[in-house]
Protein backbone atom coordinates (compact mmCIF):
# COMPACT_ATOMS: atom_id res chain seq x y z
CA UNK A 1 0.00 0.00 0.00
CA UNK A 2 2.78 2.86 0.68
CA UNK A 3 4.86 1.46 -2.23
CA UNK A 4 1.61 2.27 -4.32
CA UNK A 5 0.80 5.65 -2.77
CA UNK A 6 4.32 6.76 -3.19
CA UNK A 7 4.22 5.82 -7.11
CA UNK A 8 1.06 7.65 -6.84
CA UNK A 9 2.42 10.55 -5.48
CA UNK A 10 5.32 10.67 -7.90
CA UNK A 11 2.92 10.45 -11.18
CA UNK A 12 1.09 13.33 -9.92
CA UNK A 13 4.26 15.32 -9.45
CA UNK A 14 5.25 14.55 -13.22
CA UNK A 15 2.21 15.21 -14.98
CA UNK A 16 1.99 18.83 -12.75
CA UNK A 17 5.61 19.69 -14.01
CA UNK A 18 4.78 18.84 -17.56
CA UNK A 19 1.66 21.24 -17.82
CA UNK A 20 3.93 24.03 -15.84
CA UNK A 21 6.67 24.02 -18.47
CA UNK A 22 3.47 24.00 -21.50
CA UNK A 23 2.57 27.36 -20.53
CA UNK A 24 2.99 30.26 -23.03
CA UNK A 25 5.22 33.10 -21.23
CA UNK A 26 3.62 36.56 -20.09
CA UNK A 27 3.96 39.43 -22.26
CA UNK A 28 5.53 42.37 -21.13
CA UNK A 29 3.03 45.66 -20.70
CA UNK A 30 5.73 48.22 -22.61
CA UNK A 31 8.52 47.33 -23.84
CA UNK A 32 12.09 48.61 -22.65
CA UNK A 33 14.71 49.94 -24.79
CA UNK A 34 18.33 50.08 -24.27
CA UNK A 35 19.94 53.37 -24.77
CA UNK A 36 22.17 53.78 -27.26
CA UNK A 37 25.81 52.95 -26.67
CA UNK A 38 26.92 56.44 -26.53
CA UNK A 39 24.68 57.42 -23.48
CA UNK A 40 26.36 58.23 -20.51
CA UNK A 41 25.69 55.52 -17.41
CA UNK A 42 22.58 56.13 -15.54
CA UNK A 43 24.59 56.83 -12.82
CA UNK A 44 26.25 59.44 -14.48
CA UNK A 45 23.42 61.44 -15.78
CA UNK A 46 23.01 64.42 -13.18
CA UNK A 47 19.33 65.82 -12.63
CA UNK A 48 18.17 68.42 -14.41
CA UNK A 49 15.43 71.23 -13.43
CA UNK A 50 12.18 70.34 -15.33
CA UNK A 51 12.10 72.56 -18.41
CA UNK A 52 8.49 74.49 -19.62
CA UNK A 53 7.64 73.01 -23.09
CA UNK A 54 9.05 75.32 -25.57
CA UNK A 55 7.21 77.52 -27.67
CA UNK A 56 7.84 77.35 -31.49
CA UNK A 57 9.63 80.50 -32.97
CA UNK A 58 9.29 81.37 -36.42
CA UNK A 59 12.54 80.53 -38.92
CA UNK A 60 14.85 83.70 -39.50
CA UNK A 61 14.85 85.39 -42.74
CA UNK A 62 18.30 85.43 -44.36
CA UNK A 63 20.28 88.72 -43.26
CA UNK A 64 21.68 90.65 -46.18
CA UNK A 65 25.27 90.06 -46.69
CA UNK A 66 26.97 93.56 -45.06
CA UNK A 67 29.23 95.65 -47.27
CA UNK A 68 32.73 95.03 -46.41
CA UNK A 69 34.06 97.86 -44.12
CA UNK A 70 37.72 99.14 -44.63
CA UNK A 71 40.41 98.85 -41.93
CA UNK A 72 42.32 101.83 -41.61
CA UNK A 73 46.32 102.02 -42.08
CA UNK A 74 48.44 102.65 -39.40
CA UNK A 75 49.08 106.19 -39.69
CA UNK A 76 45.58 107.90 -41.64
CA UNK A 77 46.71 110.36 -43.90
CA UNK A 78 44.71 113.55 -43.43
CA UNK A 79 42.42 113.69 -46.89
CA UNK A 80 42.09 117.46 -46.65
CA UNK A 81 45.85 117.65 -46.53
CA UNK A 82 46.26 115.66 -49.59
CA UNK A 83 44.00 117.76 -50.89
CA UNK A 84 45.77 120.93 -50.51
CA UNK A 85 49.25 118.98 -50.94
CA UNK A 86 48.38 118.67 -54.83
CA UNK A 87 48.59 122.39 -55.33
CA UNK A 88 48.92 123.88 -59.11
CA UNK A 89 49.42 120.97 -61.49
CA UNK A 90 49.64 120.18 -64.94
CA UNK A 91 48.76 117.11 -67.31
CA UNK A 92 50.34 115.10 -69.30
CA UNK A 93 48.18 114.64 -71.71
CA UNK A 94 48.52 113.16 -75.17
CA UNK A 95 51.00 110.75 -74.20
CA UNK A 96 50.49 107.50 -72.39
CA UNK A 97 46.62 107.90 -72.83
CA UNK A 98 47.42 107.80 -76.47
CA UNK A 99 46.64 103.76 -78.02
CA UNK A 100 50.45 104.13 -78.47
CA UNK A 101 52.81 106.64 -77.02
CA UNK A 102 54.01 108.91 -79.87
CA UNK A 103 50.66 108.19 -81.49
CA UNK A 104 49.15 111.68 -80.57
CA UNK A 105 52.60 113.56 -81.59
CA UNK A 106 53.54 113.91 -77.72
CA UNK A 107 56.95 111.53 -76.52
CA UNK A 108 57.30 111.90 -72.57
CA UNK A 109 61.20 112.99 -71.78
CA UNK A 110 63.18 112.95 -69.08
CA UNK A 111 63.77 116.80 -68.87
CA UNK A 112 59.83 117.60 -68.99
CA UNK A 113 59.85 116.86 -65.47
CA UNK A 114 62.66 119.01 -64.97
CA UNK A 115 61.11 122.08 -66.54
CA UNK A 116 57.45 120.98 -64.85
CA UNK A 117 59.44 121.15 -61.50
CA UNK A 118 61.47 124.72 -61.87
CA UNK A 119 58.36 126.39 -63.27
CA UNK A 120 56.54 126.18 -59.89
CA UNK A 121 54.35 123.02 -60.44
CA UNK A 122 54.07 120.53 -57.22
CA UNK A 123 51.98 118.22 -59.09
CA UNK A 124 51.62 116.35 -62.31
CA UNK A 125 48.13 114.21 -63.11
CA UNK A 126 49.34 111.39 -65.67
CA UNK A 127 46.57 110.03 -67.73
CA UNK A 128 47.28 106.72 -69.14
CA UNK A 129 45.43 104.49 -71.52
CA UNK A 130 45.68 101.31 -69.58
CA UNK A 131 43.02 99.20 -71.07
CA UNK A 132 45.26 98.90 -74.57
CA UNK A 133 47.78 97.14 -72.49
CA UNK A 134 46.07 94.72 -71.03
CA UNK A 135 44.43 91.24 -72.00
CA UNK A 136 40.97 90.71 -72.49
CA UNK A 137 40.76 87.95 -71.15
CA UNK A 138 41.46 86.85 -67.34
CA UNK A 139 43.66 87.41 -65.62
CA UNK A 140 43.89 90.69 -68.03
CA UNK A 141 47.42 91.12 -66.97
CA UNK A 142 49.28 94.44 -67.91
CA UNK A 143 52.04 94.08 -70.39
CA UNK A 144 55.49 94.06 -68.29
CA UNK A 145 56.83 96.87 -70.43
CA UNK A 146 54.53 99.18 -70.77
CA UNK A 147 54.21 98.88 -66.38
CA UNK A 148 57.53 100.15 -66.77
CA UNK A 149 56.94 102.45 -68.71
CA UNK A 150 54.93 103.82 -65.71
CA UNK A 151 57.32 103.41 -63.69
CA UNK A 152 59.73 105.83 -65.19
CA UNK A 153 57.32 108.31 -65.32
CA UNK A 154 56.89 107.95 -61.32
CA UNK A 155 60.66 107.77 -60.67
CA UNK A 156 60.74 110.82 -62.85
CA UNK A 157 57.82 112.98 -60.75
CA UNK A 158 59.12 111.80 -57.19
CA UNK A 159 62.94 112.72 -58.33
CA UNK A 160 62.17 116.29 -59.52
CA UNK A 161 59.84 116.48 -55.92
CA UNK A 162 56.41 116.77 -57.46
CA UNK A 163 53.25 114.61 -56.72
CA UNK A 164 51.86 111.55 -58.89
CA UNK A 165 48.36 111.25 -59.76
CA UNK A 166 47.95 107.96 -62.17
CA UNK A 167 44.42 107.41 -63.68
CA UNK A 168 42.74 105.10 -65.63
CA UNK A 169 41.99 107.17 -69.19
CA UNK A 170 40.07 106.33 -72.72
CA UNK A 171 38.74 103.24 -70.99
CA UNK A 172 36.11 103.54 -73.66
CA UNK A 173 34.94 99.62 -74.22
CA UNK A 174 33.17 100.35 -70.24
CA UNK A 175 31.50 103.64 -71.13
CA UNK A 176 29.53 101.43 -73.80
CA UNK A 177 29.49 98.38 -71.91
CA UNK A 178 30.13 98.70 -68.25
CA UNK A 179 28.92 95.08 -67.13
CA UNK A 180 31.00 93.64 -69.46
CA UNK A 181 33.89 95.58 -68.52
CA UNK A 182 33.51 95.69 -64.74
CA UNK A 183 35.41 92.27 -64.26
CA UNK A 184 38.78 93.79 -66.33
CA UNK A 185 38.56 97.24 -65.33
CA UNK A 186 39.00 95.83 -61.42
CA UNK A 187 41.33 93.57 -62.15
CA UNK A 188 43.71 96.38 -63.49
CA UNK A 189 43.70 98.22 -61.12
CA UNK A 190 44.39 95.81 -58.77
CA UNK A 191 48.06 94.95 -60.49
CA UNK A 192 47.90 98.77 -60.66
CA UNK A 193 47.92 98.62 -56.57
CA UNK A 194 49.95 95.83 -55.83
CA UNK A 195 52.92 97.36 -58.06
CA UNK A 196 52.76 100.57 -56.41
CA UNK A 197 51.43 100.31 -53.01
CA UNK A 198 55.01 100.68 -51.61
CA UNK A 199 55.41 104.08 -53.35
CA UNK A 200 55.41 107.31 -51.68
CA UNK A 201 51.73 108.76 -49.95
CA UNK A 202 52.73 111.47 -52.78
CA UNK A 203 51.50 109.02 -55.49
CA UNK A 204 47.75 109.36 -55.79
CA UNK A 205 45.08 106.76 -57.78
CA UNK A 206 42.44 108.38 -59.71
CA UNK A 207 40.27 104.71 -60.87
CA UNK A 208 38.64 106.21 -64.01
CA UNK A 209 38.75 109.94 -66.35
CA UNK A 210 35.11 111.23 -66.51
CA UNK A 211 32.93 108.41 -66.67
CA UNK A 212 29.99 108.74 -69.12
CA UNK A 213 27.55 107.23 -71.93
CA UNK A 214 26.41 104.25 -71.04
CA UNK A 215 28.21 104.00 -67.65
CA UNK A 216 25.72 105.97 -65.67
CA UNK A 217 26.19 107.28 -62.53
CA UNK A 218 24.68 104.43 -60.55
CA UNK A 219 26.38 102.01 -62.17
CA UNK A 220 29.54 104.14 -61.87
CA UNK A 221 28.83 104.09 -57.95
CA UNK A 222 28.76 100.30 -57.97
CA UNK A 223 31.58 99.86 -60.05
CA UNK A 224 33.67 102.63 -58.23
CA UNK A 225 32.61 100.53 -54.66
CA UNK A 226 33.74 97.36 -55.63
CA UNK A 227 37.34 98.79 -57.11
CA UNK A 228 37.74 100.96 -53.82
CA UNK A 229 36.86 97.84 -52.09
CA UNK A 230 39.26 95.97 -54.36
CA UNK A 231 42.19 98.77 -54.29
CA UNK A 232 41.88 98.51 -50.35
CA UNK A 233 42.42 95.04 -49.77
CA UNK A 234 45.71 95.50 -51.00
CA UNK A 235 46.79 99.48 -50.32
CA UNK A 236 44.59 101.25 -47.66
CA UNK A 237 47.40 104.11 -47.40
CA UNK A 238 47.52 105.91 -50.80
CA UNK A 239 44.76 108.50 -51.31
CA UNK A 240 42.11 108.19 -53.92
CA UNK A 241 40.81 110.38 -56.27
CA UNK A 242 37.05 110.10 -57.16
CA UNK A 243 34.46 111.21 -59.38
CA UNK A 244 31.12 111.15 -60.48
CA UNK A 245 29.48 110.20 -63.98
CA UNK A 246 28.54 112.91 -66.57
CA UNK A 247 31.82 113.49 -67.89
CA UNK A 248 33.54 114.18 -64.25
CA UNK A 249 31.68 117.25 -64.02
CA UNK A 250 30.23 119.02 -60.60
CA UNK A 251 26.97 117.47 -60.79
CA UNK A 252 28.12 114.06 -60.73
CA UNK A 253 29.93 115.15 -56.95
CA UNK A 254 26.38 115.57 -55.97
CA UNK A 255 25.59 112.24 -55.81
CA UNK A 256 28.95 110.50 -55.10
CA UNK A 257 28.51 107.45 -52.91
CA UNK A 258 31.81 105.28 -51.23
CA UNK A 259 32.08 102.36 -49.05
CA UNK A 260 31.92 102.77 -45.43
CA UNK A 261 35.04 103.02 -43.91
CA UNK A 262 36.51 105.41 -46.86
CA UNK A 263 38.45 108.14 -45.11
CA UNK A 264 41.64 108.86 -47.50
CA UNK A 265 39.60 110.32 -50.87
CA UNK A 266 39.64 113.49 -52.64
CA UNK A 267 36.93 114.69 -54.49
CA UNK A 268 37.81 116.49 -58.35
CA UNK A 269 35.85 117.92 -61.52
CA UNK A 270 36.84 119.37 -64.77
CA UNK A 271 35.46 122.53 -66.12
CA UNK A 272 35.66 123.76 -69.78
CA UNK A 273 33.12 126.48 -69.78
CA UNK A 274 32.12 127.59 -72.16
CA UNK A 275 33.12 125.00 -74.64
CA UNK A 276 32.25 126.79 -77.57
CA UNK A 277 35.09 128.56 -76.31
CA UNK A 278 37.87 126.34 -75.18
CA UNK A 279 36.98 123.58 -77.78
CA UNK A 280 36.59 126.04 -80.82
CA UNK A 281 37.73 124.15 -84.03
CA UNK A 282 38.69 121.02 -81.95
CA UNK A 283 37.62 118.95 -85.26
CA UNK A 284 36.67 115.91 -82.63
CA UNK A 285 33.97 117.96 -80.90
CA UNK A 286 31.96 117.54 -83.63
CA UNK A 287 30.09 120.04 -85.61
CA UNK A 288 28.47 122.59 -83.05
CA UNK A 289 32.46 123.52 -82.38
CA UNK A 290 33.84 124.50 -85.64
CA UNK A 291 32.99 128.10 -85.44
CA UNK A 292 36.04 130.10 -84.81
CA UNK A 293 37.31 133.46 -83.68
CA UNK A 294 35.20 133.36 -80.22
CA UNK A 295 36.97 135.50 -77.24
CA UNK A 296 37.09 135.43 -73.92
CA UNK A 297 35.09 137.64 -72.41
CA UNK A 298 32.38 138.45 -74.32
CA UNK A 299 30.31 140.42 -75.97
CA UNK A 300 33.22 140.00 -78.80
CA UNK A 301 33.63 143.93 -80.29
CA UNK A 302 32.30 142.55 -83.90
CA UNK A 303 29.67 139.72 -83.33
CA UNK A 304 30.68 136.16 -84.69
CA UNK A 305 29.43 134.66 -87.73
CA UNK A 306 28.18 131.16 -86.72
CA UNK A 307 29.95 128.23 -88.74
CA UNK A 308 26.90 127.36 -91.08
CA UNK A 309 26.68 123.96 -89.79
CA UNK A 310 26.77 124.76 -85.96
CA UNK A 311 24.28 127.51 -87.12
CA UNK A 312 21.69 124.29 -87.19
CA UNK A 313 22.61 123.39 -83.69
CA UNK A 314 19.72 124.88 -81.85
CA UNK A 315 21.33 125.30 -78.51
CA UNK A 316 24.61 126.53 -80.46
CA UNK A 317 22.59 129.23 -82.02
CA UNK A 318 21.26 130.13 -78.96
CA UNK A 319 24.22 130.20 -77.49
CA UNK A 320 26.26 132.42 -79.66
CA UNK A 321 23.02 134.80 -79.83
CA UNK A 322 23.54 135.48 -76.17
CA UNK A 323 27.12 135.71 -76.82
CA UNK A 324 27.08 138.20 -79.31
CA UNK A 325 24.49 140.42 -77.59
CA UNK A 326 24.31 140.11 -73.54
CA UNK A 327 26.70 142.50 -71.19
CA UNK A 328 29.72 140.71 -69.57
CA UNK A 329 27.96 140.44 -66.16
CA UNK A 330 25.60 137.91 -68.07
CA UNK A 331 27.45 136.94 -70.98
CA UNK A 332 27.62 132.94 -71.69
CA UNK A 333 31.79 133.13 -72.00
CA UNK A 334 31.74 135.58 -69.06
CA UNK A 335 32.23 135.66 -65.25
CA UNK A 336 28.95 134.25 -63.93
CA UNK A 337 28.73 130.35 -65.43
CA UNK A 338 32.39 129.83 -64.58
CA UNK A 339 31.61 131.27 -60.78
CA UNK A 340 27.97 129.34 -60.52
CA UNK A 341 29.51 126.24 -61.76
CA UNK A 342 32.65 126.46 -59.07
CA UNK A 343 29.83 127.46 -56.35
CA UNK A 344 28.12 124.01 -56.91
CA UNK A 345 30.90 122.24 -57.14
CA UNK A 346 32.26 123.25 -53.30
CA UNK A 347 28.89 122.78 -51.88
CA UNK A 348 29.12 119.18 -53.83
CA UNK A 349 32.34 118.60 -51.99
CA UNK A 350 31.31 120.05 -48.39
CA UNK A 351 28.11 117.85 -48.48
CA UNK A 352 30.95 114.92 -49.43
CA UNK A 353 33.50 116.27 -46.81
CA UNK A 354 36.07 115.99 -48.96
CA UNK A 355 38.98 118.56 -50.49
CA UNK A 356 38.10 119.92 -53.86
CA UNK A 357 40.70 119.43 -56.94
CA UNK A 358 40.29 120.73 -60.27
CA UNK A 359 41.53 117.96 -62.46
CA UNK A 360 41.81 119.91 -66.07
CA UNK A 361 40.64 123.14 -67.42
CA UNK A 362 41.87 124.50 -70.58
CA UNK A 363 41.44 126.23 -73.81
CA UNK A 364 42.24 124.98 -77.30
CA UNK A 365 44.86 126.50 -79.39
CA UNK A 366 42.49 127.64 -82.15
CA UNK A 367 41.58 130.31 -80.03
CA UNK A 368 43.52 133.33 -79.69
CA UNK A 369 46.37 133.21 -77.46
CA UNK A 370 45.40 136.75 -74.83
CA UNK A 371 41.80 134.77 -74.66
CA UNK A 372 43.29 131.67 -73.50
CA UNK A 373 45.91 133.66 -71.07
CA UNK A 374 42.51 136.15 -69.89
CA UNK A 375 40.47 133.04 -69.48
CA UNK A 376 43.37 130.49 -67.91
CA UNK A 377 43.49 133.56 -65.25
CA UNK A 378 40.30 133.70 -64.30
CA UNK A 379 39.63 129.83 -64.02
CA UNK A 380 42.25 129.48 -62.08
CA UNK A 381 41.56 132.41 -59.52
CA UNK A 382 38.25 131.42 -59.45
CA UNK A 383 39.21 127.94 -57.97
CA UNK A 384 42.57 129.48 -55.33
CA UNK A 385 39.94 131.54 -54.19
CA UNK A 386 37.09 128.86 -53.01
CA UNK A 387 40.05 126.70 -51.36
CA UNK A 388 40.91 124.24 -54.72
CA UNK A 389 44.10 122.59 -55.56
CA UNK A 390 44.27 122.48 -59.50
CA UNK A 391 45.84 120.58 -62.82
CA UNK A 392 45.82 122.45 -66.34
CA UNK A 393 45.20 120.94 -69.66
CA UNK A 394 48.16 120.06 -70.75
CA UNK A 395 51.71 120.52 -70.88
CA UNK A 396 52.69 120.40 -74.22
CA UNK A 397 49.98 119.77 -77.12
CA UNK A 398 47.16 121.68 -78.65
CA UNK A 399 46.31 123.39 -75.56
CA UNK A 400 49.86 123.04 -74.05
CA UNK A 401 51.40 125.51 -71.75
CA UNK A 402 54.74 124.81 -73.22
CA UNK A 403 56.17 125.28 -76.65
CA UNK A 404 57.92 121.96 -77.43
CA UNK A 405 58.65 122.99 -80.92
CA UNK A 406 60.38 126.11 -79.83
CA UNK A 407 61.82 124.75 -76.29
CA UNK A 408 60.08 127.36 -74.27
CA UNK A 409 57.12 128.14 -72.10
CA UNK A 410 54.20 130.58 -73.38
CA UNK A 411 55.00 132.79 -71.10
CA UNK A 412 51.76 134.70 -70.89
CA UNK A 413 49.78 131.34 -70.07
CA UNK A 414 52.63 129.82 -67.85
CA UNK A 415 52.06 133.45 -65.72
CA UNK A 416 48.25 132.82 -65.86
CA UNK A 417 48.90 129.83 -64.08
CA UNK A 418 51.49 130.77 -61.86
CA UNK A 419 51.79 134.40 -61.14
CA UNK A 420 55.11 134.40 -59.76
CA UNK A 421 57.08 132.59 -62.08
CA UNK A 422 59.54 135.15 -62.90
CA UNK A 423 60.77 134.91 -59.20
CA UNK A 424 61.82 131.18 -59.56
Amino acid sequence: MKKWAVFLCLGLLAILLFLTACRPAATPDRVETQPPATSPAVDDIQPTATRPAATPTAIPSPTPTPQPTLAPPAVPLDRIAQGRRLGRGVNLGNALEAPKEGEWGMVLQEEYFRLIAEAGFDTIRVPIRWSTHALEEPPYTVDEDFFQRVDWVIENGLANGLNVVINMHHYEEIFEKPSAHAERFIAIWEQIATRYEDMPDSVYFEPLNEPHGQLTQDKWMRILGDTILAIRRIDNRHTLIVTGAEWGGYRGLQSLRLPEGEENYVCTFHSYEPMLFTHQGATWSGTGYQTLGVTWPGPPATPVTMDPEAAKVSWVFSWFRQYNTYPYETNPAGPKPIRDAFDRAVRAAEQQGCALWLGEFGAFEQADMQSRINWTRFVREEAEARGMSWAYWEFGSGFGVYDRAAEQWHEGLLKALIPDVSQR
